[in-house]
């Protein structure tokens, strides 16, 4: 429905100004989940800056932009109202050396597990989740310290801003790519507000409402090096390593998916454990230097994609500006209308949803379908790191129980008289039940063959299966045969032979007979 992504080459004008872009929608992103940490406005900016940096330098995936984010923020509000927020600079210097273990391990290359209807689960619910952030956007103080949905003028400048932004966004790639829509229209906007000094809501007033602070400013200066505060002791690492471990596998699952969706829009592929290794060294860094960590951005991605950012640049340009900004020109950032802002998060919704998700609905088994609902539903409702967990879960479950109804036998006798049981599918947990009931013990003759050519022994309810079974003929005085099992498959029964009574034909005790016949 909608063609949003640039197919521009990369060059360095376009990833400068691509970057530029992204420095822009950062400053309110960084702010907001400081806020859901319960940490000051300069500590989400700073990470911002930190893990943008050093992730688009170090990391796996050309043109992915990092930050602070809420999937991050979440669970680091606890830590920081019972422990205070040196504990949280401790916890993200462990949670780095944790991301850094797992590229050094190779952990990363686990993320191709994900199956399809799991990726597009976790597009389409990060795609909610973005717009459900951007409705915030539509509140005003109450006066009586809460929030209310705007009224009257003040919503009907904000829609026609977000409208005008996003119609710019839209058309301006059809005269000309020079520059990147997104950024002409937060530039005309602001123009256009400043110009007719329209009653509209600014990153200012955004941030004197998160804060509670008339003086509030995203004014600073560099980040200083500082090391948490907090005893180096066992007592202090039961504390923070928990966190420390959910937040390394948050971020971690949040950036190696989003790697994954750029691969695909950019028909190129990242480096997963690499992208481990950059996502730790950033939250390494951020513990020394007073900041609150981050991972991958799916929305800022989007935008430097959409804008042509290709390359590391795009990302070391909107790291280094945001830090501009910080410096130098807070008081110009601080006058954008949020309503620019919105308009280009409400576009990269439309560009993030998979729309043929629901055509595709009707053509994929139920059993997908429904995968891809229940992790947007996840996704949207919790966190991306549950979402993943349950949509995987359920995938290989499905797969387990499709696969479970795929075995059978074809049986004959054979010229000396044994009955011969052609086993065909895999013999794993799922297929057991299936597999026990496929045998006539009672009748069967003598001698009895179970041919394993078409057929693997995958696990260990599989030779607790065999065993089981090879109990039966053995009360019944008959004589059971495995034939044509693959090496992997007798080497499993040859390692199990302490855990269950598997037996192979070489030791005269046995009662199961592997007959390895060429």
């Amino acid at each position: 429905m909608f063609n949003l992504l640039s197919k521009a080459p990369s060059s360095a004008k376009n990833d400068i100004l691509s970057g530029l872009t992204v420095a822009l929608a950062l400053v309110p992103e960084a702010v907001a989940f400081a806020f859901v940490a319960n940490v000051e406005p300069l500590v989400g900016l700073y990470a911002a800056f930190i893990v943008g940096l050093i992730t688009a330098i170090f990391g796996g995936r050309p043109g992915m932009i990092s930050g602070a984010t809420g999937a991050l923020a979440v669970v680091m509000v606890s830590l920081v109202l019972d422990h205070g927020v040196e504990y949280l600079f401790a916890t993200v210097l462990l949670m780095g050396i944790l991301q850094i273990l797992a590229g050094i391990f190779k952990l990363g290359k686990f993320i191709r597990m994900v199956p399809h209807p799991v990726m597009l689960g976790f597009v389409n619910g990060l795609a909610i989740v973005i717009f459900l952030a951007q409705l915030g956007q539509f509140k005003v103080p109450d006066g009586m310290g809460g929030q209310q949905w705007m009224e009257g003028q003040a919503l009907y400048i904000m829609l026609g801003l977000v409208a005008l932004t996003m119609a710019i966004i839209h058309f301006l790639p059809k005269l000309t790519t020079a520059v990147p829509s997104s950024l002409v229209a937060i530039v005309t906007v602001t123009a256009i507000v400043i110009g007719f000094d329209l009653e509209a809501r600014t990153v200012l007033d955004f941030l004197k409402g998160m804060t509670g602070n008339e003086q509030a400013t995203i004014a600073g200066g560099l980040p200083e090096f500082h090391i948490p505060m907090v005893p180096f002791n066992l007592e202090t690492f039961k504390i923070i390593f928990p966190y420390a471990l959910i937040l390394a596998a948050i971020g971690l699952i949040e950036s190696l998916l989003t790697l994954t969706l750029i691969d695909e829009i950019t028909e190129t592929r990242g480096q997963s454990n690499k992208e481990c290794i950059g996502q730790g060294a950033a939250n390494i860094t951020c513990g020394f230097f007073g900041a609150m960590g981050g991972c991958a951005m799916i929305g800022q991605s989007m935008i430097n994609i959409n804008s042509g950012g290709r390359s590391r640049l795009s990302g070391i340009t909107a790291a280094l500006m945001l830090l501009v900004f910080i410096i130098f020109a807070a008081g110009y950032i601080e006058m954008i209308p949020l309503a620019a802002l919105v308009g280009v998060m409400f576009m990269v919704v439309l560009g993030t949803f998979e729309w043929a998700s629901f055509k595709m609905m009707k053509r994929v088994p139920k059993s997908d379908a429904f995968v891809i609902v229940l992790v947007s539903g996840v996704t949207v409702a919790t966190d991306l790191a549950i979402a993943v967990c349950v949509g995987v879960i359920v995938s290989a479950l499905v797969f387990a129980w499709q696969h479970a109804k795929h075995i059978y036998t074809s049986n004959y006798i054979d010229e000396q008289g044994s009955k011969v049981y052609e086993l065909h599918g895999p013999l794993f947990f799922g297929s057991v039940k299936n597999f026990a009931e496929l045998f006539d013990v009672k009748n069967d003759p003598e001698d009895v063959i179970i041919e394993f050519k078409h057929s693997r022994v995958a696990d260990h309810s599989a030779i607790e299966a065999i065993d089981s079974l090879a109990d039966k003929y053995a009360k019944a005085g008959k004589q059971l045969h495995l034939r044509h099992l693959s090496p992997d498959c007798i080497q499993l029964l040859h390692k199990a032979r302490d855990l269950v009574e598997v037996n192979v034909i070489e030791d005269p005790h046995y009662k199961v007979a592997s007959d390895k016949l060429a």
